[in-house]
């Protein structure tokens, strides 16, 4: 059963183990996260002026909307103000900034009635972020920059905690999409043609748990847990942030959440970064993951044809 804790105070190890288990944390709104949502603010509504950054898809033809995320996506990302406030808020909530590491912060757009959710806006289906290579011990921390509510935000689907998924992740690759799919995203039109790691059977999506958080109150999530982009049937775009973590303490033994059903190859361990000085994750714990590309399954929801297509897809990788 998946527990919600709201602006719990207890110490960072405590919470990675609870959400290795599957629970959920929500803060309120703290000193860095408005700072960072503040620097969205700022440059959302620069590149969407005279528009309101969340009304603006009512005013522009999309193919301009998509230009403007062009180059408001990219320009968040490098922004060096993000990289410093993000570990702001890691010593705000209690964590180990030598030991602590993450990855660049994203700037993520729903937009209303189906006006865009390919490429720069791709509207993700339920799904699991371990079916995209990371570690399982990876957790996620999203924000919304502006007001949310149940209908244009983010949905959880606790009954799939521990029930395996029949999936694609058997296909992808994350070096392989570096190189590929990543770079089309400006490319893609209304449909977006991309293969992505996606759930290849029904789901029962009823009872659906929606966290509405304020503009910078924060939800953290392990990369394990089953969820996706609400359908926006609102009328005003959904804009957020997110950033992932990972703890040297989970690294060292590979440890973390349970793999149910991921069966990915490569790995994202080059993209996280020391919240202390900046620098990458030891060479021998890259190396480590680099090396470890067959797939490590709790309770594993793939054939073994698709065990079979993984190894040979590694072996064709450039790890």
């Amino acid at each position: 059963m998946t527990a919600v804790y709201f602006d719990e105070n207890t110490d960072d190890k405590s919470r990675r183990q609870c959400l290795y288990n599957g629970d959920l944390y929500v803060y309120s709104r703290s000193a860095a996260t408005k700072e960072l949502i503040d620097v969205a603010r700022q440059m959302c509504e620069e590149a969407f002026a005279p528009h309101h950054p969340v009304e603006a898809q009512h005013h522009l033809p999309v193919e301009e909307y998509n230009e403007i995320l062009k180059e408001l996506k990219p320009k968040f990302i490098h922004d060096p103000r993000c990289k410093q406030i993000i570990s702001r808020i890691l010593g705000e909530f209690g964590c180990d900034l030598e030991r602590t590491y993450f990855d660049v912060p994203r700037l993520r757009t729903a937009t209303a009635q189906d006006y865009l959710n390919s490429g720069l806006a791709y509207a993700f289906k339920a799904h699991r972020d371990t079916w995209y290579s990371p570690p399982m011990c990876q957790l996620n921390w999203w924000l919304p920059v502006y007001e949310i509510e149940s209908n244009n935000g983010m949905a959880f689907y606790p009954r799939y905690w521990d029930r395996p998924v029949k999936n694609s992740s058997n296909e992808w690759n994350y070096q392989l999409w570096n190189e590929t799919g990543r770079q089309l995203a400006s490319q893609q039109g209304l449909k977006d043609t991309r293969r992505q790691s996606e759930a290849l059977e029904e789901l029962d999506l009823s009872n659906d748990l929606r966290l509405v958080a304020p503009p910078g109150g924060l939800i953290i999530f392990p990369a394990a847990h089953l969820h996706g982009t609400v359908p926006n049937t609102t009328e005003r775009t959904r804009i957020s942030i997110d950033f992932r973590t990972v703890h040297l303490d989970e690294l060292e033994t590979d440890s973390g959440a349970p793999n149910v059903d991921s069966a990915c190859t490569g790995t994202t361990i080059h993209d996280y970064l020391s919240a202390a000085d900046g620098k990458s994750i030891p060479d021998s714990i890259v190396d480590w993951f680099e090396e470890s590309t067959r797939p490590r399954l709790t309770n594993s929801a793939v054939s073994d044809e698709s065990v079979v297509m993984t190894a040979a897809m590694a072996e064709l990788s450039p790890i």
